[in-house]
């Protein structure tokens, strides 16, 4: 009897030890994330002593849409019409209008940079003349319209706009329903129509759109 207390007693002190060993296996998992989407943030497993990874990626749209793939396949082809250059902020599980952006505020269209726009011809937007040339982008968003502002002061970060510096407005609609999926990053992308392109907008269920003419 004695002799099979004691090797219960070792089972039970083998099996703690073992649970114990594996429990120190498991990984820890961090559930912290940052909380401004535009803040610069180095991940845990990348080590990189001379740019930290920002959170929000730089992208850029073109149109025509893709146009150095294009140009790759046939290098004989015009110049693009437009391209916008632009940080991707991300809503980490954030409510777009009442903890990132604000209704009446200005905003850089992006994260980080001020949000760039090039023109390589000459294009119409609700009847005005946007003549060919870089510019910045910013926005004045409201609950059923954004405002669109191009800016001459380039190169310059997107936080404080000087607005002594406006080119051109516009007033386009914006719709909280864009028939999609949230959209977790904010998104740029160029679409044809029949008289030119639109620049569509997008970022949670929020979408607008600036139609250009050309």
């Amino acid at each position: 009897m004695k002799l099979i207390r004691h090797q219960l007693a070792a089972l039970t002190l083998a099996l703690f030890i073992f649970s114990c060993k594996e429990n120190e296996k498991q990984p820890v998992v961090k559930n912290e994330r940052p909380k401004d989407s535009i803040l610069n943030v180095t991940p845990d497993n990348v080590i990189n002593p001379y740019a930290p990874v920002d959170v929000s990626p730089m992208d850029m749209s073109y149109y025509p849409v893709d146009y150095p793939k294009l140009k790759m396949a046939n290098n004989s082809i015009p110049p693009p019409v437009v391209r916008v250059v632009y940080s991707r902020p991300h809503l980490q599980g954030r409510h777009l209008f009442t903890q990132v952006l604000k209704y009446g505020d200005t905003w850089r269209l992006g994260a980080n940079e001020s949000t760039e726009i090039q023109l390589y011809r000459d294009v119409m937007i609700q009847g005005k003349n946007i003549k060919a040339g870089r510019y910045i982008l910013y926005c004045i968003p409201e609950a059923d319209k954004w405002t669109i502002v191009f800016n001459s002061n380039t190169d310059s970060w997107g936080l404080k706009q000087d607005s002594t510096k406006d080119v051109q407005r516009f007033v386009i609609l914006s719709t909280h329903d864009h028939g999609g999926p949230s959209l977790e990053y904010f998104t740029i992308v160029f679409e044809k129509t029949a008289t030119g392109a639109d620049m569509i907008m997008a970022w949670g269920d929020i979408l607008a759109k600036l139609p250009f003419q050309f």
